[in-house]
């Protein structure tokens, strides 16, 4: 039986850009590095950066990284200064920066969890919603 998420890797086209961002940008704690990539820790999640020819999506598909209310405005401040593009603006509950990484990765910052957007769907729900127990 599956239990959780493992780990998330990512394609990187320049290690040393990639790895700055990840770090010092977004605030992950590097555990190792080698030529090809590096494992970077952000909670429990374990992050790998990996050399490799770099073709983001260009669907909504995107990684969501948890951020609390109080730090939101701050750190989505930081990211724009440094000058991140954004590249979807935010319509649902709870506060969401949507920006790209170095290599046109999506990625998000908000703060909320499931609760809190399964409680906005009871005011304003989706179209043909379905809810499960």
């Amino acid at each position: 039986m599956l239990v959780g998420l493992n780990y998330i890797t990512i394609a990187v086209n320049n290690l040393e850009r990639s790895f700055a961002f990840y770090t010092q940008v977004l605030g992950m704690k590097p555990r190792v590095r080698w030529d090809g990539g590096a494992y970077l820790c952000l909670g429990n999640i374990w992050f790998c950066l990996s050399c490799d020819n770099v073709a983001p999506s260009q669907d909504y598909s995107h990684i969501a990284l948890d951020i609390a209310a109080d730090d939101f405005t701050f750190f989505a401040n930081k990211l724009r200064a440094e000058n991140v593009v954004e590249w979807k603006q935010n319509k649902s509950e709870g506060n969401s920066l949507y920006f790209l990484d170095p290599d046109g990765h999506k990625l998000e910052i908000h703060s909320g969890n499931l609760q809190s957007r399964l409680d906005s769907l009871l005011v304003s729900p989706y179209k043909g919603l379905v809810w499960f127990e």
